[in-house]
């Protein structure tokens, strides 16, 4: 099964025939109740990263319940959508890039299921390349760019804008991790797609970001952005031959995978 995690504005995608499941994990509920569809003979698991109404800002997302309960559903492989600020102005509102990296900035999240046992999970290219090709195969999306992600909800200062753009970021982002390693962790193909909604405070010298003005663009772009990623789940191959994300070979876990 494939999985789509939506981000802010992102809460539905499919009609009235897709069932509805409610979930219960070892780390507590998701954020909503996961729905189930089928987009171009995939049958596809969807959750609302945010919740359905948006109730969790990005650093009370309960990321380790979100990806155990897609897990134990079946889902294996993920296409993760979000809004994005860009750090440079080659990438302006509008555009849709699927970030090759990225770094940490954020604090205290709990970003492993590996409390107990000594696992160290390789990540040193924390997106899957097989997933990353079928959505940069397609028109208008920009392959590339490292994404930094931030703690929120507070949008960046100008000062720290302008350092996350000198060291070479193009994409800011507060929910890409720890989604992408706890992914790693459970053995899911992840790859994130992005659009950006804003320029941040840096680039764009006049103002800083607005949530309304995010909330804005991320609008005047949702369906668009909703059919590319049906465009894309169309062109996955229905068997999962990727084997970059499976890190675990040959190593005894402290518990068993969902």
């Amino acid at each position: 099964m494939l999985g789509v995690i939506g981000g802010s504005g992102f809460y539905s995608f499919f009609g009235d025939d897709a069932r509805r499941v409610q979930c219960d994990t070892p780390y507590g509920a998701p954020s909503a109740p996961i729905t189930i569809g089928t987009v171009g003979g995939h049958e596809v698991a969807f959750l609302p990263r945010h919740g359905e109404g948006h109730e969790y800002s990005a650093h009370t997302v309960p990321y380790r319940a979100n990806m155990w309960a897609l897990r134990a559903l079946g889902v294996r492989r993920i296409l993760a959508p979000c809004a994005v600020g860009s750090l440079t102005p080659d990438l302006p509102p509008g555009a849709v890039v699927v970030p090759d990296q990225l770094v940490d900035r954020t604090r205290d999240r709990a970003d492993t299921y590996f409390d107990d046992g000594g696992v160290h999970v390789e990540f040193a290219d924390p997106y899957c390349p097989t997933l990353r090709t079928v959505v940069t195969g397609l028109p208008d999306v920009v392959d590339g760019g490292t994404m930094v992600v931030i703690q929120g909800p507070r949008f960046s200062t100008r000062a720290e804008s302008q350092w996350f753009a000198a060291a070479g970021f193009r994409l800011v982002n507060m929910t890409g991790y720890p989604e992408s390693v706890l992914a790693r962790e459970l053995e899911m193909c992840y790859a994130a797609v992005a659009l950006v909604t804003d320029l941040d405070a840096g680039v764009d010298v006049g103002s800083g970001v607005k949530v309304v003005d995010v909330f804005a663009e991320f609008q005047k772009n949702i369906e668009p952005f909703k059919a590319l990623v049906h465009q894309a789940i169309e062109q996955i191959d229905e068997e999962r031959t990727c084997t970059h994300c499976l890190p675990h070979e040959g190593i005894q876990l402290p518990f068993e995978l969902p």
